[in-house]
């Protein structure tokens, strides 16, 4: 298997990890529910299966986020968290530009710069979480303590909460 720039910077962080692969459809749109998908082929739990999302304020500032398979993000969360009035999510054609990942295949960990990580609180309930080992068809298994300390991450309640 080759070595994705996540996967380096864990190895040089001497941050413990393992990876997992699954067989990639193609299908990688949130909204059609890429990362519970993902989490399903892994036999995984899908709220420990973290999806990462990047996002743009008003002053095109990129700030990236990851939440859980199993939740949406809310938005008004997201731009408390960053600092911002407005945020959405980058074009899908600005994402490899940006952080040096496609979608389906986007790692919170490597990117090309360093932009400020927000990771859903609901992390710290595992022993473990799975986020994009950067490469679709794989998939990283570390603790959230060491996802926090490899991408600097700000730990905060992201989650859309459901409409009763």
């Amino acid at each position: 298997m080759k070595k994705t720039n996540a996967m380096r910077i864990l190895d040089s962080a001497k941050i413990k990890y393992e990876t997992l692969s699954y067989e990639d459809d193609g299908e990688h749109e949130l909204s059609h529910g890429a990362a519970e998908k993902t989490a399903e082929k892994l036999g995984i739990d899908a709220a420990a299966c973290f999806k990462t999302i990047v996002m743009r304020t008003e002053s095109k500032q990129v700030a990236v986020f990851c939440q859980s398979a199993l939740h949406e993000i809310n938005l008004k969360k997201a731009r408390q968290a960053c600092g911002a009035k407005e945020i959405k999510p980058v074009k899908q054609e600005e994402l490899l530009a940006l952080t040096g990942y496609i979608r389906g295949g986007c790692s919170p960990i490597g990117m090309k710069k360093s932009y400020p990580t927000f990771i859903d609180e609901s992390a710290l309930k595992f022993d473990k979480i799975y986020v994009s080992a950067g490469v679709r068809g794989q998939q990283l298994c570390l603790t959230p303590a060491d996802l926090v300390k490899a991408t600097n991450a700000t730990v905060c309640d992201l989650v859309l909460e459901e409409q009763a």
